[in-house]
């Protein structure tokens, strides 16, 4: 059965709108990146990295985030059903600098929970053979770690038995990181909500439109409609912040950047993902609300706090729950200048 869809984990005040990708092997730029001016920074260990600079970018990561950092950091990790996103999960997810993982290529929900497990054993690995005691008798055949058996001591005569081990306290175990779903696949899109309400630590989903272009054999932005409003629709229904824009890929056009923006913010995307930091205050300026979007948001606030319910404003538009909420959210974004 799926979880019942949740109020909103976010607030559109507490979402960021620009999170900026930078290679894991190279520190000297991720140490730029931290100044720049980005919400969230993000390692990346995969389509940036070489495949003979991944224990590299590993490495540096893990010495960036040995302690706390003053930006949010996030980190995507490599692809989870290959050889390295296990390591890399657990050697990241317990140190303090990191806020939040990125999973790459999620397919559907067995992978994001797949990831928590990984993190939530960071901290300290479950060994595969636990010996027994030296003292009692050996097991009885068929008994195995899987069985959760533990040895009873006894005193010295007595017959020692196997009583069931008692399972490890729910504090005693680590919480999962921020984990977010990056939906790449036509079999991601197809389960997007299921995705999206997978696991607790699941904070938010996003496309990668590049790679889901290539599958779909996509030309233009015509065909990429669908996988947009059904990313969008899927994390409202889960209760999640409204997914960030994919990247503009071309780092010079900054008026294509600016006009795709505005096509996503009127699908529904709040924020994008950017490759340089020449494309953060074109990012910011398009998904912050106008001054005219902010006059018209403080009207319906104040109309609603007057009145209380549905009523109609001067110029004959109505005005109910739903669009009075809309309204916070606009009032909400609009601090951000402040």
């Amino acid at each position: 059965m799926r979880p019942a869809p949740q109020a909103p984990r976010q607030t559109p005040a507490s979402t960021p709108l620009t999170w900026l990708y930078v290679p894991g092997d190279r520190p000297d730029v991720v140490a730029k990146a931290l100044g720049c001016g980005a919400d969230v920074v993000v390692v990346d260990l995969e389509d940036a990295v070489a495949p003979d600079r991944k224990d590299h970018a590993l490495r540096a990561t893990a010495e960036l985030l040995g302690a706390p950092l003053p930006v949010t950091v996030h980190v995507r990790v490599n692809a989870l059903d290959g050889p390295l996103a296990a390591h890399e999960i657990r050697t990241l997810a317990a140190l303090p600098g990191l806020a939040g993982l990125r999973l790459p290529k999620v397919q559907g929900p067995a992978d994001v929970h797949r990831a928590a497990g990984w993190a939530t054993t960071a901290a300290e690995p479950v060994p595969e053979h636990v010996p027994y005691a030296a003292e009692g008798p050996i097991p009885p055949a068929g008994h195995t770690r899987a069985d959760h058996l533990a040895p009873v001591r006894t005193p010295p005569g007595s017959t020692a038995t196997l009583a069931p081990a008692a399972p490890p306290a729910a504090s005693a175990l680590p919480a999962a990181p921020a984990l977010y779903a990056l939906l790449e696949s036509a079999l991601g899109i197809e389960h997007a909500f299921a995705i999206a309400t997978a696991h607790p630590a699941l904070r938010g989903i996003a496309l990668g439109e590049a790679d889901l272009c290539g599958e779909l054999g996509v030309r233009d932005d015509a065909g990429l409609a669908w996988p947009r409003s059904r990313a969008v629709v899927a994390a409202r229904a889960a209760g999640l912040a409204p997914p960030p824009q994919s990247v503009h890929p071309d780092i010079h056009d900054l008026d294509g950047l600016a006009r795709s923006c505005a096509r996503g913010r009127a699908l529904g995307f709040l924020g994008r993902a950017a490759i340089h930091p020449r494309q953060l205050p074109v990012i910011e300026a398009a998904y912050l609300p106008s001054a005219e979007e902010v006059a018209a948001a403080q009207e319906i606030v104040r109309a609603a706090t007057a009145e209380g319910g549905a009523l109609a404003l001067p110029d004959g538009r109505f005005v109910d729950a739903a669009v009075v909420a809309g309204a916070r959210r606009v009032l909400d974004l609009a601090g951000r200048r402040s």
